[in-house]
């Protein structure tokens, strides 16, 4: 398994948060030390923050979604369920700018 940036996947959080939608946001590596993904969850409840990327309405979506990048977390990719979509370069490019802010990069 290889996830690669950008794409939408399902993943066992664990028991209390199930399993939920999350965007990859590790760098392409082809050979990482470690077999882990860094990852930002996505979700329904929008605060309307700049720590929030807004999502149009997907077709691997039931609803609209926010990338909350104050979850930013990382994974075993043994805990990835299945990649459902991928999201387009613009919201990418603002997901990594709202990482940048939320990590005062």
């Amino acid at each position: 398994m290889n996830p690669q940036p950008g794409e939408v996947w399902l993943a066992d959080l664990g028991l209390a948060a199930k399993v939920r939608p999350v965007v990859i946001v590790s760098r392409q590596d082809p050979d990482p030390p470690r077999a882990l993904v860094l990852y930002v969850p996505l979700t329904t409840q929008r605060r309307s923050s700049p720590y929030e990327v807004p999502l149009p309405l997907l077709p691997f979506l039931d609803r609209e979604s926010v990338a909350n990048v104050q979850g930013l977390g990382s994974l075993p990719t043994l805990r990835l369920e299945r990649r459902i979509g991928r999201l387009s370069a613009q919201i990418m490019e603002q997901l990594k700018e709202a990482l940048a802010f939320a990590l005062d990069l």
